[in-house]
């Protein structure tokens, strides 16, 4: 029995994580959950300490009650950890629309049947009901932590509605917000440092939130019945309306504290290899991250941490013989870490191409497109959704400028170089780097005087894309999705810049020679636009022209 509710668990908790690994893996995130079950515990206690400290100082409530409220009080916060742990990810994930509820709920009536249901908006329903459930619970949550907190300072039926309504309005917060997607710092600092900046904000989040639940909660109280509100005298409410703020302050900063020591838990580096010196660092030091890279669950937690883990190796020089090791003789490491690190780049290339290609055909769209004004131009659904893995692409962008271009110096055998692999991570750069561009209503289409090919000759205009597509380009630059793609196209421009630099003589004598396109673009056909127009985009950055 013990043993069925223990896989239970770890089947709610760890397996949309662990990214379905073996159980040896599944200990990373395990010891991340338990650490930060156990380290919410030192903020919790103080702050149920010092409020229980300024009602004993204050008020004639009794001390027996420190002892009564103390358990109910940490329960809520381990509920309140469990919740967010078990909701947050990685990247962001749709929810069921009005329209899907409606399907699945029709189905379910007329039916009874909700397996030829397609597994997209299954997805979504299931994102959805975790939506709801955790606002349920948020406001049993919200109970424990404020009756806990306020007990003895108003009636039962009003400690039990202030606490629900703030429960509720957090979750909802919570929810609405996407605090649940998991936001993994520029810069990875010690846990002690990333917890110390979140503070200012955790305060602030605190009193903001804090001050909307006390207000909201105080005027719904006034609708309950007579029975379940307390009536105090005229000297004791203003002492009951503080003790109210500054209970419902403590708790929302105590659950604004446990979501800062949740995001600096799980956003943090984890390397990947065995101990420097033994056995298994001297023969094969890159297999546990390419085990993870390989056999790990798409968007799985795991897989992010694996691709943090080595965006820092490629990047810094701190861990160089792991890096070394990735150009071992025969080759097989490097294809392998630069097929991991392309396959998301081409994904998002190609799900901005299908889109950008579609709304050529597709009339009735750019009708009401050209309609509409340059301040309301919404993006589709599908652009949205292609930028859900905005975070892995710009390491895995990262990765591959860095690898090339240590590569240069680094690679003993001339794996890079053998394999083609630096012809590949070009033309997917620059591919997906067309692609973004045209989403941002850049011209597809060059047409530069410097670019003479051999015998004098220019080279020849070539678009990529119809009109249309150039005209889909976001208008709205204070929207997120143009943040976003502002930010991977500066990010694969300074990839390619990166790789650029490091090879800039031999790309210069091949473009001298006409084998431009020939040594430094993939033969294959590149997810978005021609080899042709990447071989003059190619010449651009050689002549550092491209912005």
């Amino acid at each position: 029995m013990s043993s069925s509710f223990s896989q239970i668990v770890e089947t709610t908790l760890f397996k949309s994580k662990n990214g379905g690994l073996l159980p040896n893996n599944l200990k990373i995130i395990k010891h991340r959950f338990l650490s930060f079950l156990i380290w919410q515990t030192i903020p919790t206690t103080l702050l149920f300490i010092f409020f229980k400290l300024f009602l004993f100082l204050f008020s004639s409530i009794s001390r027996f009650s420190f002892f009564i409220t103390f358990f109910p009080f940490h329960f809520s916060f381990i509920l309140f950890s469990i919740l967010i742990f078990s909701l947050s990810s990685p990247q962001f994930r749709p929810s069921a629309s009005v329209s899907d509820v409606v399907v699945c709920v029709g189905r379910f009536i007329f039916l009874s049947n909700l397996r030829d249901l397609s597994p997209e908006v299954g997805a979504r329903v299931r994102v959805l009901m975790g939506f709801i459930g955790f606002v349920g619970v948020g406001g049993v949550v919200g109970v424990g932590g404020v009756g806990a907190l306020c007990w003895g300072c108003g009636g039962f039926g009003e400690i039990v509605f202030r606490g629900f309504v703030c429960g509720v309005l957090y979750a909802f917060h919570y929810v609405y917000r996407r605090r649940w997607v998991l936001q993994f710092p520029i810069v990875q600092r010690p846990p002690y440092f990333s917890f110390k900046m979140g503070l200012p904000l955790a305060f602030q989040q605190a009193f903001r939130l804090s001050a909307a639940g006390y207000l909201f909660s105080s005027l719904l109280v006034f609708m309950l019945p007579s029975v379940l509100r307390s009536q105090p005298a005229v000297e004791n409410f203003i002492w009951k309306q503080l003790a109210f703020g500054i209970g419902g302050f403590i708790v929302f900063l105590g659950w604004e504290l446990n979501h800062n020591l949740h995001q600096v838990f799980n956003t943090k580096r984890f390397v990947f290899a065995p101990p420097k010196g033994s056995a298994a660092a001297e023969t094969n030091p890159s297999e546990p991250l390419l085990a993870v890279l390989d056999e790990s669950t798409q968007k799985s937690l795991l897989q992010y941490i694996a691709h943090l883990d080595l965006c820092m190796v490629c990047e810094r020089n701190v861990d160089t013989w792991r890096r070394a090791a990735f150009f071992e003789e025969t080759g097989e490491t490097y294809k392998r870490v630069v097929a991991s690190c392309i396959r998301p780049i081409e994904q998002l290339t190609l799900k901005l191409s299908e889109r950008l290609e579609s709304s050529s055909v597709d009339h009735s769209y750019n009708l009401s497109h050209q309609l509409r004004s340059s301040g309301e131009g919404l993006p589709d659904s599908s652009m949205v959704e292609a930028f859900y893995d905005f975070q892995l692409c710009v390491w895995c962008a990262r990765t591959l400028s860095s690898l090339t271009a240590h590569s240069h110096k680094e690679d003993r055998f001339g794996v890079a170089q053998l394999s083609g692999s630096i012809a590949d991570v070009i033309s997917t750069l620059m591919s997906a780097l067309l692609a973004v561009e045209t989403l941002m209503g850049k011209k597809t289409h060059l047409q530069s005087p410097n670019l003479i090919g051999p015998a004098g000759m220019k080279w020849a205009t070539v678009n990529t894309g119809s009109k249309d597509s150039t005209n889909y380009g976001l208008k709205r630059r204070d929207s997120p999705l143009y943040a976003k793609a502002y930010l991977m196209a500066d990010t694969l421009r300074t990839s390619i810049y990166e790789i650029v630099s490091v090879f800039h003589a031999e790309m210069l004598s091949s473009e001298k020679a006409g084998l431009l396109e020939k040594d430094w673009t993939s033969s294959s056909k590149p997810p978005y636009g021609t080899r042709e127009i990447l071989s003059q985009k190619l010449g651009l950055f050689l002549n550092f022209q491209s912005c």
